[in-house]
């Protein structure tokens, strides 16, 4: 499957205004099952400087400096991507006892996980309620990550704010509502208060009405032996290859597709489109 994807993000200001740099994510990942064949960024007006780097965590950044001052500010992000058909459920836990909650990582992947272990977010109430949803899997790993997929889509009513940062695990556990982002970091905080490594995930999904025209949020989890796995709170289910992913962080904050800001008392307005088609 071949999926051609544009991104706009469209900033209007109420008068002129100078930009601070601004950071950029939004080109995607590759992985074994996904290879991207193009992609192009537009940013009007055109950058100074654009650096192109890969960031703390192995994301593809971007870094654009604008010098002149202006009332309007556009990125377009255009690219292919051609996702393989694939069983996100074929993988095997190593070691063994993985498969059963809770579990131990290896040393070494345990320093490593560190960023992605830390009980930030994870409060009284996020344990009883992970522990209440591990028992009813009977403590089986896979099934606990499905079920409190499936538990959040089915239980919580979402809602729709484009901008602004994700609300704390425990208001979304409580209000019963929110957005994908919010969905995604309770369940990352779910997962780290049982142990598991958990990271939020930006990018796209193909195919969902809900999700078909925004940007995307999901977690992704480290399980010994499978590696990274995707599971997404908010369509409740496993990340397949309809998923492109941006770019992946302990803290979400720093991966949002652009962040930057600009000298002025002027306000401003944000338009953001996603187009995705299969070819």
């Amino acid at each position: 499957m071949i999926l051609s994807v544009e991104h706009t993000l469209h900033y209007k200001y109420s008068q002129p205004v100078f930009l601070t740099p601004h950071y950029i994510y939004l080109s995607p990942k590759t992985s074994p099952h996904q290879e991207v064949s193009s992609f192009e960024l537009i940013i009007n007006p055109v950058a100074n400087i654009l650096y192109k780097n890969i960031d703390v965590e192995g994301n593809a950044q971007y870094i654009a400096y604008i010098n002149s001052s202006c009332e309007e500010l556009t990125f377009k992000a255009s690219f292919e991507i051609e996702s393989a058909p694939t069983n996100p459920f074929h993988f095997l836990y190593f070691p063994f006892s993985a498969e059963k909650l809770p579990f131990h990582y290896p040393e070494k992947e345990a320093s490593l996980l560190y960023p992605y272990l830390n009980m930030s977010g994870v409060t009284t109430l996020i344990h009883q309620f992970s522990r209440q949803i591990a028992a009813e899997a009977n403590w089986k790993t896979t099934d606990f990550l499905t079920r409190i997929s499936k538990y959040i889509k089915t239980s919580f009513v979402y809602e729709k704010r484009i901008q602004g940062p994700a609300n704390p695990a425990e208001k979304t556990l409580l209000n019963r509502k929110g957005t994908c982002r919010d969905y995604a970091v309770l369940m990352i905080a779910c997962c780290k208060s049982l142990g598991i490594a958990a990271r939020f995930a930006s990018g796209y999904c193909y195919g969902s009405q809900l999700q078909q025209h925004e940007l995307h949020a999901w977690v992704e989890v480290y399980l010994p032996g499978a590696g990274w796995r995707g599971f997404d709170p908010t369509e409740g289910k496993i990340i397949d290859d309809h998923y492109i992913t941006l770019a992946s962080s302990a803290q979400p904050e720093l991966i949002n597709p652009i962040t930057g800001g600009f000298r002025g008392n002027a306000k401003s307005h944000l338009d953001a489109n996603v187009n995705i088609r299969r070819l």
